[in-house]
Formats: C-alpha cells, structure tokens, sequence
C-alpha cells in the first residue's frame, strides 16, 4: 500500500544533478537479525502471492483472491497491513480487505468484492503482513487468461522497471540514480510512470521514511538518501499506458487512470547489505 505525494516533477538533469543527502537519522537500519525477521514476513507475503497466482482465471471474483490472502495469513499467525487503514478522506471507510486488488485502469488501493475478472484483464494485487513484529510488502500484476499485445508489453515494462532499480542498487550511492534510470526506461517505452503515489520504507511499520519515488523530482533532490546497508525499502514502480494522471472513485480508495488506459504496478521489499541488494518478498532464496 502506497503513500500519495503529488510531488511535482522537475527534469531529469535537473534533480540528478543538484540534490541535498537526507541524513541517515531520519531512516531506520536493521540490523542482520531484523533484515532475517523481515525475510520470514516477505516469504509469507511470496507464498501469499503465489496463491493468487494460481488462482487467477477467468471467473474468479477478487474478494474470491481476498480470501485466499486472508486465510493464508490466517494460517501463519501473521497480521495483515492493509486492513482497517483509516482512509485519508474525510467520511470515507477504513480498508476493508487484506488485499488491494486493482483491475485494469485502476492503478492501485482496489477494494476487492464481487467483481468477475474476464478474459484480457490484468489485476494488480498488492498485499502485506506483519510476522513477529516485522513487515513484508509486495505487489505483482497478473494477465487474465490470454491478454493483448499492449497489455502484455505494459506487464513485461513495469516488471522490468523494477529489476532496473534493484540491478541499479547495487552500485548507485543515492537513491535519485536508481530514479533516474526507472523514469528514463519507462519514457523510452512511450509509458508514463505514476506520480502520485511512491514506495516507502520499511520494517516493523509498513510506511517508514523515507519515501521512495520511482521518477526525479524537486521532492526528491531535497531529500535524496544514501543507499547503505540496513536500509529497507518497498520499491513499487506503477505504469500506465496513456496519462500519468489519476483520480480516486466515490468509495475513497480505488484509484484510476483518468483517460481510463490501463496501469500495472510490481512491488518487492528490498533491503541493503554489504553485499547489495537483497529482495525479502521472494519465495525461495
């Protein structure tokens, strides 16, 4: 689950070139033992995925997919993140799921219900736990049964986006280098990246500082950080096909493209160590 921001963007050059290193007291490193604690929790957060990855079909509704992740955490003892996250608009309802599940246009924060994915869809489910204190955090977009080119090619650039920035990891120093190369690669593919909401930090609550943006901006060149170990981060690329722009619908959540295009959006939680970068979310490893 993500942060919005609406940060404004500047140019690339811009925010690369001139930037002020966020001092490390604002950001919590874990230590060995805590990064192990965190892998038990991104295991369950994987193996919750790949539950959904498997049922996945046309036919399915997405609280069908909700309840697989529900019962699964249930299972373990772990503590979904998700549910009951008061809503950040006044008068609406805290989340009532265990998973975002976000089809199509909507980029992110779908409330799964009733609805029966088709044939051609793509659903972005994103999900989090908390085992033994400690927190995992990912997301993956699915196709539906056969999908179309364009979709196909949305799924293979977003996914991409965020191997560039794990590969970048590990010889940038600053996190605006990581940004950079996202934004960039995502442009050249005639995609958008998704402004308003970024990835963040992470460890025995879901949102840490500091704040993840996977494009450059102003935000960003004030309060670029260091990329040293401990460091834990859920980095979560969001593209859309078309426009950038987004709107959220009347149930205070789900949020959409404004030209109604589709978006996908792939997340790991990923730690620094003194040997690079460590994906926790995985299921082997």
């Amino acid at each position: 689950m993500n942060n919005p921001l609406g940060w404004l963007g500047k140019s690339v050059s811009e925010g690369v070139r001139s930037r002020t290193v966020r001092h490390r007291s604002t950001v919590q490193l874990k230590s060995a033992r805590e990064l192990g604690l965190m892998r038990d929790a991104g295991r369950i957060v994987a193996q919750a995925l790949d539950k959904v990855r498997q049922a996945v079909i046309p036919g399915v509704t997405t609280g069908e997919l909700n309840r697989l992740v529900a019962e699964h955490f249930d299972s373990v003892s772990a503590v979904p993140l998700f549910k009951g996250v008061p809503s950040s608009m006044k008068g609406k309802p805290s989340f009532p799921a265990v998973v975002c599940a976000s089809v199509n246009e909507q980029v992110v924060h779908g409330v799964p219900g009733s609805r029966v994915l088709k044939e051609g869809d793509v659903i972005s489910i994103d999900t989090g736990c908390r085992l033994n204190g400690w927190c995992g955090d990912s997301a993956y977009t699915f196709a539906v049964g056969n999908i179309s080119a364009e979709k196909q090619r949305l799924l293979d650039v977003t996914r991409e986006t965020l191997a560039i920035a794990i590969e970048t990891m590990k010889t940038a120093k600053t996190w605006s280098v990581v940004a950079h190369e996202m934004e960039i690669y995502v442009r050249r593919h005639g995609m958008s990246v998704i402004e308003q909401f970024v990835g963040h930090g992470i460890g025995q609550t879901m949102h840490e500082e500091p704040q993840v943006p996977n494009y450059v901006s102003e935000s960003l060149r004030k309060q670029d950080f260091l990329l040293e170990p401990g460091l834990v981060l859920a980095i979560e690329p969001m593209v859309a096909l078309g426009t950038k722009n987004v709107r959220v619908l009347p149930d205070g959540w789900t949020v959409e493209t404004t030209d109604r295009r589709a978006a996908a959006h792939f997340e790991h939680t990923v730690a620094m160590t003194s040997d690079g970068p460590r994906i926790l979310t995985l299921l082997e490893g």
